[in-house]
This record gives structure tokens, sequence and C-alpha cells, in this order.
């Protein structure tokens, strides 16, 4: 998915949406956010830890972390990783 559409699917449902790029090794570790977050991998391989487990989202996969869940998001891969981003807007 390009990220006008998914921008746009995300946007119906309420969340933002950016890209983020890492670097292979790179890890994001302990975030926690007041709000909803929605990670969908575009390329590379990452993986995302909440909530007592560990995934490894496949491209396209929508992964939904919630409000308050502690989590990290590692570049698992010997390559950058490309993913999209999103936090449920307040209304």
């Amino acid at each position: 998915m390009e990220h006008p559409e998914v921008k746009e699917t995300w946007a119906a449902r309420g969340y933002s949406c950016d890209v983020w790029t890492d670097l292979p090794g790179q890890v994001w570790r302990d975030y926690v956010h007041e709000s909803e977050e929605l990670v969908m991998l575009m390329e590379g391989q990452i993986e995302i830890t909440f909530q007592g487990s560990t995934v490894r989202p496949g491209v396209g996969e929508e992964i939904l972390i919630p409000a308050g869940a502690m989590h990290t998001v590692r570049n698992v891969g010997t390559t950058h990783s490309r993913w999209y981003y999103g936090f449920r807007q307040r209304r």
C-alpha cells in the first residue's frame, strides 16, 4: 500500500499516518504513548514487543499497540526497515 492510500484509510479510522525508516540493528526501547498506535511494515523486518508478546509483522500487516502499553520496536533485518506509524487522534 502506498502512503496516500494508507494515510486516507487511517484518517477515516481516526489515526495519523507517517513513515519511519530505521537502519539495521536500530532499537526503540520501552516507549509508552497516551494514545493507541498503529504500525504497518512497508519493507524490511521488524519485531515489536508489548504486553508480554513479541510479533514480527509481515509487509502490509497492521499491528495495534494499545494506549499506555510499554513497547519496543527493533529492526531485526540486515537492511533498513520502513514502516507506517500513526496515533489515534483526539476528537
